[in-house]
């Protein structure tokens, strides 16, 4: 990393007001505790309204803070790559929010940052493999999820069997090839994970309230250990 990009990290790590040790800031940025010192001075000699001194941490003031849409390159390269593969992959509202996204990301880079922008040599292109109705089922999912609402649908398992599930969507996850949506299954009152593309008929089933014990989280502290078929 660029030491222009490094002192940038320093202060980005530090809005909202979070106290950050040297020790912490060395481990983020993998450099030495001494080098964070000699950064967090210069940052101070140049009037960021840094407060705090080695060995208690390191705090920015209130009233201070770095253009939103400053980004160091491999943030820019990140970015640009995560939102093709959206456009490429993701639902139709999906890829326009990601068409949308670069629009407005390259209308304020400064001019160097745009040029790099440009210049991102990441591609991502549909498979033939994914079909069309797949991605409107993602928007679908998406929209759900975000909204707490259940979904109905027809379910084909890799034997071939059709089960009818109604199921509070968590989250979707793509796997390279295939999505799936991750979900309280109310017929086996259990987590469970479906492909998208042996969903079908997804209607709308009414909202619901997380519970304990049927959360995101809940199932990523399960997820370590155990598998979870459909």
């Amino acid at each position: 990393m660029r030491r222009a990009d490094r002192l940038f990290r320093i202060v980005d790590l530090m809005r909202g007001g979070r106290l950050m040790t040297a020790a912490a800031l060395a481990e983020r940025l993998e450099v030495s505790v001494r080098t964070i010192y000699r950064d967090v001075a210069d940052l101070m000699a140049n009037g960021v309204p840094i407060t705090g001194e080695a060995g208690m941490g390191y705090v920015l003031g209130g009233g201070w803070d770095l253009p939103p849409m400053m980004f160091t390159e491999d943030e820019i390269v990140a970015l640009v790559g995560g939102a093709r593969m959206i456009r490429a992959w993701g639902g139709p509202e999906m890829a326009a929010g990601a068409d949308a996204a670069l629009d407005k990301i390259a209308a304020v880079l400064p001019d160097r940052a745009r040029r790099k922008a440009d210049a991102v040599h990441i591609h991502a292109f549909r498979s033939y493999r994914q079909a069309p109705d797949v991605a409107e089922r993602l928007d679908q999912i998406e929209a759900a999820t975000d909204a707490q609402t259940r979904l109905t649908f027809a379910y084909r398992d890799e034997a071939g069997a059709e089960t009818t599930r109604t199921v509070r969507p968590l989250g979707l996850w793509f796997w390279g090839l295939t999505w799936t949506m991750v979900g309280w299954c109310e017929l086996r009152e259990d987590f469970r994970m479906f492909r998208v593309d042996r969903m079908r008929a997804l209607t709308e089933d009414g909202p619901f309230k997380p519970q304990p014990g049927q959360t995101l989280q809940d199932f990523r502290k399960r997820e370590q250990h155990h598998g979870f078929p459909a």
